[in-house]
């Protein structure tokens, strides 16, 4: 199995290009996804990442579609004559060195050294390749927000910024909810959607700062941990128990329990960063700007692959452009959300 240092890595993804276009005819017919601005190509077989395609995103249907369009190769041995996945020869490997060395050639990258899992990306082509050693071998998390490396790579040349952060409005209004895992940040965002809130996602949405702070939906999927689960009503809701994913946790959709479809975009209008608070009472107070912006930047930063110095520069227009609060969550979903479309009416007249 060849291995790959800083030097050849360039030439390495290069390669993997030109491997998976070569096999594209052995591909069975491909999988169009229709995102901001964006139309997504996944050239991928039957499976769970075909699954997934099919269910994780929130299709776009207005005219925000179809601007530019990107290819990407879900590719593994047994498919044409894509290659075995290398391994990392360098005994000196960081992100940082990585991303960087890719960057210089005009590229982007990532590599996960635990299942040889290979992600590459030309952004002058909008073609990308995710090789892996088989067809289920893959991160755990990669189901659920499927492909995101390569949107965020994407979305990037254009300004724009995967977040990870939640999501509520009201009226095409909303909050951008940041907060590290644990904070209540996705027990918030569902707590809004049962009782009469929108949302255009949690965990992941699509930051554009053209025009003011607009959050606009990429994907749909939702998580809670068995007791926010049980908390909500969940499990009465769906009427039956989904399967515990890799953190724990159940996952299900934002159409599940959303009162309306998922808007186009919500117009951004606050910062707010939630916590467990142990009062029977939800409250929101002003919270600094140094303090939102950690609540913001690390997560989303470490958790995309490259373009660390955009990612910082990014937040911290975004965390000047909007007023920060903290949300101290009270023990009832109705009052959260109450005292979250409360808030609105307040900040958005």
């Amino acid at each position: 199995m060849p291995r790959v240092t800083l030097e050849t890595l360039p030439d390495y993804a290069r390669y993997l290009i030109t491997a998976a276009e070569e096999a594209f005819a052995h591909y069975p017919g491909p999988l169009t996804v229709r995102l901001p601005q964006l139309e997504l190509t996944a050239h991928v077989g039957p499976g769970v990442l075909a699954d997934a395609l099919g269910h994780a995103f929130v299709q776009a249907h207005d005219g925000l579609t179809a601007q530019s369009a990107c290819r990407i190769f879900i590719a593994h041995p047994g498919i044409g004559g894509i290659p075995e996945p290398a391994r990392w020869g360098d005994a000196h490997f960081t992100e940082y060195g990585f991303a960087e060395r890719l960057a210089g050639e005009g590229l982007r990258g990532h590599y996960f050294h635990d299942l040889d899992f290979w992600q590459v990306y030309d952004p002058e082509r909008r073609i990308g390749v995710q090789l892996m050693a088989s067809a289920d071998a893959f991160p755990p998390w990669e189901p659920t927000a499927p492909l995101r490396a390569f949107l965020h790579w994407e979305y990037a040349a254009r300004g724009m910024r995967l977040t990870h952060a939640g999501t509520l409005g009201a009226n095409g209004k909303g909050v951008l909810l940041a907060g590290a895992g644990g904070a209540g940040k996705s027990g918030t965002v569902a707590a809004g959607l049962l009782n009469g809130l929108d949302s255009v996602g949690d965990d992941y949405v699509l930051i554009d700062l053209a025009g003011g702070v607009t959050a606009r939906p990429l994907f749909s999927t939702l998580k809670q941990d068995a007791r926010g689960f049980a908390r909500l009503g969940l499990k009465q809701r769906l009427g039956v128990e989904s399967p515990l994913n890799w953190q724990g946790k159940h996952t299900f959709h934002i159409v599940d329990i959303a009162p309306r479809p998922v808007p186009p975009a919500l117009d951004i209008v606050a910062l707010v960063v939630p916590h467990i608070g142990g009062g029977e009472a939800s409250s929101i107070v002003p919270v600094s700007r140094r303090d939102a912006m950690i609540a913001l930047a690390p997560s989303g930063i470490m958790q995309m692959p490259g373009e660390r110095e955009s990612g910082f520069r990014f937040f911290g227009d975004l965390t000047r452009l909007l007023p920060s609060y903290r949300l101290s969550l009270g023990t009832h979903p109705g009052e959260i959300a109450g005292t979250i479309a409360d808030f609105l009416t307040r900040v958005a007249s």
